[in-house]
């Protein structure tokens, strides 16, 4: 069992909802006599808090565990500014999916003290990590806990490219661009655009193209472990874009080449120890319930 002694608080911007679990948490941990650091950033709103701030690098380097407050999106730039420290975090849900962020806000104290008590599940998720290149140079990086995704920006034609996988060609194409997903992605923007859903226990990216001009580009898995190579035709003539999980984004132009591989730390996540994937995707996505269970 660890001791978190040391709880870093990140909360998503712009949401009294958030602001107010976050008085409560913090109310809460300080009953605890645990010390609690808040993201400086959700800090401004909080005047008169009374407690210790740091970047969102130096929670990762100084907190034992680090409480999300806020929807998927938050948990996201979590990830990747923390994964790197190996710090556990735990998301309390105050956005609309709640795929990463499943405590609910009205639980807030029982399931936190639940944690506190050694009483939770740890899940790994690993990220990837982008890097273009331009005539060798490196132009743009960025991380991704769901997915990078190649796409046209502001122009309305297609991308044409090529995809390498650890080194062998696989094809060109023409599409509205690329998604290349992790297992947590696989639920995001790649199922969205006709993906398969991974379990996040997968050692496995799934790349999915986007309204492919040929109608037989299938979306494909692949080992976690491979290299993903895309390279933009320099017969184009639109700069796409790279986003890294819709949040960070660089441009690139005909001829760059896109590398994605797997990032070599993981995002230590924690769930309550009733945590059901299964039951999480029933409830987001809609699915049906067991026959006679609800119904007449």
């Amino acid at each position: 069992m660890e001791q978190f002694r040391n709880i870093g608080i990140i909360g998503r911007l712009g949401s009294p909802q958030v602001l107010d679990t976050i008085r409560r948490l913090k109310r809460f941990l300080r009953e605890r006599q645990l010390h609690v650091i808040l993201d400086e950033s959700i800090a401004e709103l909080l005047p008169g808090h009374g407690m210790q701030t740091s970047t969102r690098k130096l929670l990762g380097e100084v907190c034992d565990l680090v409480i999300v407050v806020g929807g998927d999106g938050s948990m996201l730039g979590a990830a990747r500014a923390l994964a790197r420290y190996e710090t556990p975090v735990v998301g309390v849900n105050r956005g609309s999916l709640g795929f990463l962020t499943d405590i609910l806000p009205e639980e807030v104290e029982a399931r936190i003290s639940e944690v506190l008590e050694g009483r939770y599940l740890v899940e790994t998720r690993f990220l990837l990590e982008s890097e273009a290149r331009r005539h060798q140079e490196v132009i743009g990086q960025a991380d991704a806990l769901n997915d990078v995704v190649l796409h046209p920006g502001k122009s309305n034609r297609m991308i044409e490219f090529e995809l390498y996988i650890d080194g062998q060609f696989v094809c060109s194409q023409k599409a509205d661009g690329l998604i290349v997903a992790t297992p947590t992605g696989s639920t995001a923007y790649a199922l969205s655009a006709g993906g398969p859903i991974m379990h996040p226990r997968l050692d496995a990216l799934v790349v999915v193209p986007m309204y492919p001009h040929t109608l037989s580009s299938r979306p494909i898995v692949v080992d976690g472990s491979s290299e993903l190579k895309i390279v933009v035709s320099p017969n184009i003539q639109i700069y796409p874009q790279v986003s890294c999980d819709g949040q960070n984004h660089f441009t690139c132009a005909p001829g760059d080449t896109v590398t994605i591989r797997k990032k070599p730390q993981k995002l230590r996540l924690i769930h309550p120890l009733d945590h059901n994937y299964y039951e999480i995707c029933r409830t987001k996505l809609g699915w049906g319930s067991r026959l006679g269970v609800g119904g007449d």
